[in-house]
């Protein structure tokens, strides 16, 4: 395993794993003895990054979610596990009353909603600090003084560690940041953003933005990110939940771009000379990046885990990632 550190003050920031493990299905689509088996592995690998949600996985039963940090939570206590393992999660996008949706009734990013999400978290988790915390979606409806200051209350407390954010706007981002930098606040230090060798196309309008997908990276946010070296990235559902190799989930119409077609010859190509799958270069294009990503990865059985932890150790040549690079 290899890792890298996240975040910038000496206080609050930690190594972790270049590659870091979803537990969304953890607790309801995956089994729990499954899921035991998922993170064992992980952890027996090296790995030191897990990442969870406040709403996982409310769609499939039906409820609010919670079952993910539920799951971790006792995982962690059978395991003896502490702060060795950086548990990251989220809050904001849970949804209010079973049978709704984050689309149309989440918790959003009130203070009041922040302290409390928190605090149920971390009794899910059986943590009196949470590593991570990201804001899950946007809430336009709350001041975004007041979501800034309500997670940096909970910073200030020591009930959390680093900050982040995930499907938001860039500007906002940046906005949240200055408010946070120009009151001597904490602030986002980590983004986790849906990012693939695949281009997205970022227009095509989302249940979160009219305007189109705010959870993809796209160039403003990569323009961004560059700007800003000491973000982090984690890109969630880097192998675009398995469409790179399985013929029946063929990918959907945001990647229906011109550059589709080359991209996904030199991918193969690439593939090819290194003798590793498809996905292992994804993951290993996205970890040696220009602005190198920690990739998100699920995984349903301990195999599928296998083939991205392979990854970590597959070095692309300079030809190779500016064949990459450069296919459209």
């Amino acid at each position: 395993m290899r890792y890298r550190t996240i975040g910038t003050d000496p206080q609050t920031r930690r190594e972790v794993s270049v590659l870091s493990l979803g537990a969304m299905l953890f607790g309801t689509a995956t089994d729990e003895a499954t899921s035991y088996a998922i993170l064992d592995r992980y952890v027996e690998a090296g790995g030191t990054f897990i990442d969870t949600s406040d709403n996982y996985a409310f769609w499939v039963n039906g409820g609010q979610g919670g079952e993910s940090e539920e799951l971790l939570g006792r995982w962690r206590r059978n395991r003896g596990i502490g702060d060795e393992i950086l548990v990251a999660t989220k809050l904001g996008a849970r949804p209010l009353a079973p049978g709704t949706s984050f689309t149309d009734n989440p918790e959003g990013l009130s203070a009041k909603v922040i302290r409390e999400s928190a605090e149920r978290s971390r009794e899910r988790l059986g943590m009196a600090k949470l590593d991570l915390l990201y804001a899950h979606i946007e809430d336009r409806t709350v001041p975004l003084r007041e979501t800034v200051e309500g997670f940096a209350e909970l910073v200030a407390e020591g009930a959390v560690g680093l900050l982040g954010a995930s499907n938001h706007r860039a500007w906002r981002v940046e906005r949240a940041r200055s408010l946070a930098a120009a009151a001597g606040l904490p602030g986002y230090e980590v983004l986790q953003y849906h990012h693939s060798y695949l281009q997205r196309r970022t227009d095509l309008p989302s249940d979160l933005d009219p305007d189109g997908n705010p959870g993809a990276v796209g160039g403003d946010l990569a323009s961004y990110l560059r700007a800003e070296p000491e973000l982090t990235l984690v890109a969630y559902s880097p192998l675009v939940k398995g469409s790179y190799t399985r013929p029946d989930k063929p990918l959907g119409a945001e990647y229906n771009l011109p550059s589709a077609p080359g991209r996904l010859a030199a991918l193969r190509e690439v593939a090819a000379q290194t003798g590793a799958t498809v996905n292992q270069v994804v993951l290993a294009w996205l970890i040696g990046g220009e602005v190198p990503a920690i990739p998100l990865v699920g995984a349903s059985s301990v195999a599928q885990l296998d083939e991205s932890l392979a990854a970590v150790d597959l070095e692309l040549t300079a030809e190779q990632r500016s064949r990459l690079d450069g296919a459209y």
